[in-house]
């Protein structure tokens, strides 16, 4: 842990079994990630309308919809805000030890954080204010898939297939 701390330190130095730990949880991320993307398309919907409708209740596909309730809402909020908060983090801190340019590594963290942040914002804002809101909850997915989706690649790709890997990390 304090080599990670280390402001040279970079993922392809990682020793072996750190990299398996790494790409593990990196693994499970992207499970993660996948299903919420299939869970955000599908249970939710792809376009404004139907967000809208998911929050703020009406028909769906010839069925009544309710709203959803100020305790839904909460309950997703709470534990949204812990979980994809660690996981944040945890995958900020892995992305930052890649040799990627310091620019693309501003750009994704802010897009990462930022998409998190109207992803628990937006449904509050659509339910309780307006259905136009769902354009932002939109907005806030690309953002969190665009930052999770580079805090994902360029771990794996500096820990595997970086052509820079020593075979001995400095010490």
């Amino acid at each position: 842990m304090r080599s990670f701390g280390a402001p040279s330190y970079l993922l392809r130095h990682a020793r072996l079994e750190v990299r398996f730990i790494y790409t593990g949880f990196l693994l499970l991320v992207l499970i993660g990630m996948l299903t919420m993307a299939a869970f955000q398309v599908r249970q939710i919907g792809p376009t404004p309308a139907r967000i809208a409708t998911y929050y703020r209740g009406g028909d769906r596909a010839g069925e009544m919809a309710f709203p959803k309730t100020f305790r839904e809402l909460v309950e997703v909020t709470h534990f949204h805000s812990f979980i994809m908060g660690i996981v944040y983090l945890v995958l900020a801190h892995l992305f930052i030890a890649t040799g990627v340019g310091e620019r693309t590594k501003q750009t994704l963290i802010l897009a990462g954080f930022a998409g998190l942040a109207g992803d628990l914002v937006s449904p509050w804002l659509i339910r309780y204010l307006a259905g136009g809101f769902a354009y932002l909850q939109i907005l806030s997915w690309s953002g969190e898939w665009i930052g999770f989706a580079g805090f994902i690649y360029f771990p794996v790709q500096e820990m595997w297939f970086s052509h820079e890997l020593d075979e001995f990390p400095p010490e």
